[in-house]
């Protein structure tokens, strides 16, 4: 190894790109630790928020909707919709159609929590971009809603990814 790289000179330009999933981990960090504050004060998690907003806009849905756009993994879902049924929040019901499937709502206590909840998630998304710029977030939603749509469904993964 030499004094100025940490990596001997053969393993030195291995890698081409830079690791865009720790990066994109990094930013999320970043933001989702400025929304933390007002879920711990909720009662919330993470997990659950997402789903509450998610259902809230969407209106109803099955799990494997909710796997793909809250990208929680279908294993986790299981539990925290359980958790979510018993504090209230969610109802779960088999579709009538065919009793293998289930359909997840917001229950009133659920909805009054998103209404509840909205100013301060309002804030801090007013808060994040005053600090990165109105054109920069503008621009930086319209690179994400693309690079989502350019690369499609990934085989095989149901959320939570880690780094690679």
């Amino acid at each position: 190894m030499s004094a100025t790289s940490p990596l001997p000179a053969d393993d030195a330009s291995v890698f081409v790109h830079r690791n865009l999933p720790l990066l994109l981990l990094q930013a999320r960090e970043r933001v989702i630790s400025r929304f933390r504050p007002a879920l711990q004060a909720a009662g919330v998690t993470e997990q659950q928020w997402r789903i509450v907003r998610c259902l809230f806009e969407a209106g109803p849905l099955e799990p494997r909707q909710i796997v793909t756009l809250c990208a929680i993994s279908s294993p986790s879902l299981a539990g925290v919709l359980s958790r979510m049924d018993d504090l209230g929040l969610v109802t779960r019901k088999r579709l009538g159609h065919d009793a293998r499937r289930l359909q997840v709502a917001l229950t009133p206590k659920g909805r009054a929590l998103a209404r509840r909840l909205a100013p301060r998630i309002e804030a801090v998304y007013a808060e994040i971009e005053a600090g990165i710029g109105t054109d920069f977030a503008r621009d930086f939603y319209r690179a994400l809603d693309v690079m989502i749509q350019r690369l499609g469904s990934v085989g095989g993964d149901d959320g939570e990814a880690g780094a690679a």
